[in-house]
């Protein structure tokens, strides 16, 4: 047996440090638009044995009831699923949307198959949050991958097969009833609230509409007073102030997921002066096997022993002095000085956070 904890060398891409513009419509939404979400409970059909067993009644008792609407009556006991799949169909939508738009619906398994490969979605009704049918889902569901199982126990598989989408599957039968915009005013809503760049927003208004056209309520809200020459034409306002360019602030922040070692920093994180010392340690364990064998006539037994003889190596203890990182490319580059691993980085980011070191937030996934 041998166990090793190998180096690798580690790359921390960064943006420069600018101030980035967006448009609002890209950072916040106006008052009066909506996304609405739709579910659904359906039957998947066409699989290639890979649909629920007989222990999801559910699907037996749904097939029989689709059955009987179709005129056709056939008792439980005879029916064999392995072919359909339950499934939840959900959609989230623009609240603007009127009837007749098509849409893409993801389609998820609730019982027991193994894929849903090469299945089609039979027509679903879809419904809102108050049980209001809005529209209904049908069409071939696209996974993505495959699945594939042998008599053996050797499998073969690509991406997710229980979950898949239905592209443009869905179609709105009855318009969405969304709040009407005020003539005289709007507000705008930041979808990451932050005071900086409310108030960036404010000015950007006002200085395109007038100085008393926008102020900020809070860091979500900024109400915006629509001049009345602008009221007779509500749409051209809004798609002008929809395009207006704000520069948006960002909050220094670190995101580590120990799960894949995968490191994401903002373009806002500082480092204060620090030196980091990292050494990392090798463990190999040998097998030595020995063998006992009893002389001739001895009526003893052969006895196998495995002598386990581990040894322990550790590397030359790397040191770097940082003396003050302004931009994550100076952060990256002193790591990457010390050779560590994606897991070791983590461990010296969750250090210079205790150490105080770390002028940003510590995000652990």
């Amino acid at each position: 047996m041998k166990k090793q904890i190998f180096t690798y060398l580690v790359l921390i891409f960064a943006a420069a440090n600018l101030s980035f513009a967006q448009r609002i419509k890209d950072v916040a939404y106006l008052n009066g638009k909506s996304t609405e979400q739709l579910i659904g409970y359906g039957l998947v059909v066409g699989l290639a044995g890979t649909g629920d067993s007989y222990r999801s009644s559910f699907t037996i008792q749904s097939v029989t009831s689709m059955l009987q609407r179709l005129g056709i009556t056939v008792p439980q006991i005879d029916l064999k699923t392995k072919n359909v799949a339950a499934v939840m169909v959900t959609a989230n939508l623009n609240g603007n949307l009127k009837a007749g738009a098509e849409f893409d619906v993801v389609v998820s398994s609730l019982g027991d198959a193994t894929s849903l490969q090469g299945g089609t979605l039979l027509m679903t009704p879809l419904n809102g949050m108050n049980d209001q049918g809005f529209g209904f889902a049908q069409g071939s569901v696209s996974v993505g991958g495959f699945d594939i199982n042998t008599s053996s126990g050797n499998r073969v598989s690509r991406n997710h097969t229980l979950a898949g989408r239905v592209p443009r599957g869905g179609t709105l039968k009855e318009s969405f009833s969304g709040s009407d915009f005020d003539p005289a005013e709007v507000s705008v809503f930041l979808k990451e609230p932050d005071f900086t760049t409310a108030q960036n927003i404010a000015n950007a208004l006002n200085t395109q509409f007038g100085s008393n056209a926008a102020m900020a309520q809070d860091a979500a809200e900024v109400r915006v007073a629509i001049p009345q020459e602008r009221q007779n034409n509500l749409i051209a306002f809004y798609s002008e102030l929809e395009n207006l360019t704000v520069a948006v602030d960002d909050i220094a922040r670190v995101v580590l997921n120990e799960r894949t070692g995968t490191i994401v920093s903002g373009q806002s994180v500082r480092i204060q002066p620090v030196t980091i010392t990292h050494g990392s340690l090798n463990i190999n364990i040998r097998n030595f096997p020995i063998i006992s064998q009893p002389n001739a006539f001895s009526q003893g037994r052969t006895v196998a022993m495995n002598n386990q003889i581990p040894t322990v190596q550790q590397d030359s203890t790397n040191t770097v002095a940082i003396q003050g990182a302004s931009n994550v490319q100076e952060v990256a580059a002193a790591l990457n000085s010390l050779k560590v691993s994606p897991r070791d980085i983590i461990a010296i980011f969750q250090a210079l956070k205790e150490a105080g070191a770390l002028m940003a937030e510590l995000i652990v996934m």
